[in-house]
């Protein structure tokens, strides 16, 4: 098996996979402000994806081109893992099979996302409830695989924490890493992460010569190194710190903040990563998505310097791209 895991420097970062924020378009932004040692793809369906590939007409066809995006990425994303979704083992190995052609790195099995209407359907952090069907969809991956290593990323709990009954069930099925967010599914994020229970799953994951990532609450580069080396941890999956901070890889300088809080970037260098967004979202997307779904991550770029605020509200009425650089051009900024 060629396990990437393994070849990391530690401690490594991972962009954590966000649904409607960490595509293709997301990535390339990251890559252009400093990457992280690993990407993430959004998750994917299974189910969905296996019925798309398995038949044929129009209406599948649009599923097929509303599913793709989701797994397509550039070669200077790598390494780069595919994450799945859902509960039907034998989806899993036929998505694992894919993933191999089109040239991941690696696979993902989603076993964390709190989502309710996941979650219903035995997929996400749902399968926590059920932990031979967890076991059996990390075998059926692990044959689809060929060399690629097979990970899995979830929660210390369900409704309670179980960390170290819950870890020590996945060992058994021998994954590569395990991605450990501190939190149980009924939390959600309304709770700090607790830590000391990632730290407990590191051990397990450690003696079972299987990678452990943390994930919760990271808010610098600083702190996940720190982080890190106090769980015994291998690397650090950053989620929402990106969201708000695109250059939270460059060491030295992503992690920096002005003296009013906001990056030490000017307002023509955000503008110009504003712009780049949007031409790689229309790259990747065209006219399938909605065009709104863009406009969460204007404020990431248009804010902290006087005149921003206002500029913002005028984005948040645009339409299409053309909208997006006639707004910017009349206000100067071309």
């Amino acid at each position: 098996m060629d396990n990437f895991w393994k070849k990391l420097k530690k401690p490594f970062f991972v962009l954590a996979p966000m649904a409607d924020v960490t595509d293709m378009a997301f990535r390339q932004i990251i890559v252009s402000c400093g990457k992280p040692d690993v990407f993430y793809t959004e998750f994917v369906s299974v189910d969905g994806l296996c019925y798309a590939l398995k038949n044929s007409g129009s209406k599948i066809l649009e599923i097929q081109a509303k599913l793709m995006p989701h797994l397509k990425f550039k070669e200077n994303e790598r390494p780069i893992v595919a994450q799945f979704f859902g509960s039907k083992p034998e989806n899993f190995y036929k998505c694992a099979q894919l993933a191999v052609k089109l040239g991941f790195d690696g696979i993902d099995i989603n076993m964390g996302c709190p989502a309710g209407k996941i979650v219903k359907n035995d997929s996400g952090a749902g399968l926590i409830l059920n932990p031979e069907l967890a076991k059996e969809i990390i075998r059926k991956t692990k044959k689809g695989s060929g060399d690629l290593p097979v990970s899995v990323k979830t929660r210390i709990g369900y409704n309670k924490i179980i960390t170290e009954k819950w870890i020590s069930n996945l060992i058994e099925a021998k994954p590569s890493a395990i991605i450990v967010h501190g939190r149980t599914m009924k939390e959600m994020s309304k709770v700090p992460a607790h830590w000391d229970e990632i730290g407990k799953a590191a051990v397990l994951c450690q003696k079972a010569g299987i990678s452990i990532i943390g994930n919760g609450d990271v808010a610098s580069h600083e702190e996940g190194i720190k982080k890190a080396k106090q769980n015994g941890l291998d690397g650090i999956m950053v989620g929402r710190g990106i969201f708000s901070n695109p250059w939270f890889f460059s060491v030295g300088d992503g992690s920096a903040f002005g003296g009013n809080g906001s990056f030490k970037k000017t307002p023509n260098e955000r503008i110009e990563l504003l712009k780049n967004h949007v031409d790689f979202f229309i790259e990747l997307w065209g006219n399938q998505k909605n065009f709104n779904t863009l406009k969460k991550f204007f404020k990431i770029y248009v804010s902290g310097w006087d005149g921003a605020k206002e500029l913002r509200i005028g984005l948040m009425q645009a339409k299409n791209k053309k909208d997006v650089f006639e707004i910017l051009n009349k206000n100067n900024y071309n």
